[in-house]
């Protein structure tokens, strides 16, 4: 009798993943940041490898993933910086998404120079227009960091700068390319961030606040998920790192040459098992 119930009990677990593997996926958007990326891969192998749902990432821009959170065209993100940087766009669609909370704090925007730079603040810069070829290197048009530093340009009189768009991997392979040189560049930057690790940079003062203070990085989800797709907002709701050195390290490690973003986050999962136990209610 014992070995019939086990059997009836092993055939019910697999119909049961069986469903979720056949069901509909679970769909996460994410803007390109390192951070972003990151964390969207690592919560990916989490819902797969324990929960049995297939996830679905879908690189998009900022103002594009909260709007697909906003009308469920997607399940959730788990890159919404707050209180400033992603500030507008959760107002626009307040009542339409569900904010988990923080998964890491100790967040910032800010724009960066490496240490051979003098310099101390954006105050500055205007000044020193020449060394820095005339340009501020910035990040994607449109994102949360881009806005902001286009209202910086504004607010310090920086009319001797230009800011330059591009994306987080032309921003990271300009300052690779000064470093070697030598040569002095301002880039906008945010923390966490592998650069942080692999160069000596330094925030410039940024006395007006407007790039603002201190943020985090928060899940948010679309309405309805919690009755949808249970198991996945509980996973999403405890999904948070113990401090940002733990997303930093996984940033890091996705920079290496040939990495794989999913095995790296099974990496992460393997070396940081009572982490995962949390986020999965064990």
């Amino acid at each position: 009798m014992k070995k019939i119930l086990l059997m009836t009990l092993a055939v019910l677990l697999l119909a049961t993943q069986a469903v979720a593997a056949d069901g509909k996926p679970v769909r996460l958007a994410y803007v390109e940041w390192d951070c972003a990326t990151a964390s969207t891969h690592l919560a990916k192998a989490v819902i797969e490898d324990n929960l049995g749902h297939k996830v679905e990432v879908l690189p998009v821009s900022a103002a594009a993933m909260w709007m697909a959170v906003a009308t469920g065209d997607v399940d959730g993100m788990v890159t919404a910086w707050l209180p400033v940087t992603h500030g507008d766009y959760l107002k626009k669609v307040e009542g339409k998404v569900q904010d988990l909370g923080p998964l890491v704090g100790g967040a910032r925007l800010g724009w960066a120079v490496p240490d051979y730079v003098p310099l101390q603040s954006i105050e500055e810069l205007n000044a020193n227009a020449d060394k820095f070829k005339g340009k501020v290197i910035g990040i994607d048009p449109g994102s949360g960091l881009m806005k902001l530093s286009e209202k910086a340009m504004k607010e310090y009189g920086l009319n001797r700068l230009t800011l330059v768009e591009g994306s987080g991997a032309t921003m990271t392979a300009a300052l690779d390319d000064a470093i070697r040189r030598k040569e002095w560049i301002v880039v906008t930057a945010w923390s966490p961030h592998w650069m942080f690790g692999r160069w000596k940079l330094h925030y410039l003062d940024d006395p007006r606040k407007v790039l603002g203070e201190e943020e985090r990085i928060h899940t948010v989800v679309r309405n309805g998920l919690d009755k949808d797709m249970p198991d996945v907002y509980a996973f999403l709701d405890r999904f948070r790192y113990a401090d940002a050195n733990q997303l930093e390290t996984l940033m890091a490690w996705n920079q290496e040459k040939g990495a794989d973003l999913m095995a790296n986050a099974r990496r992460f999962m393997k070396e940081h098992p009572e982490l995962v136990k949390e986020w999965l209610g064990k």
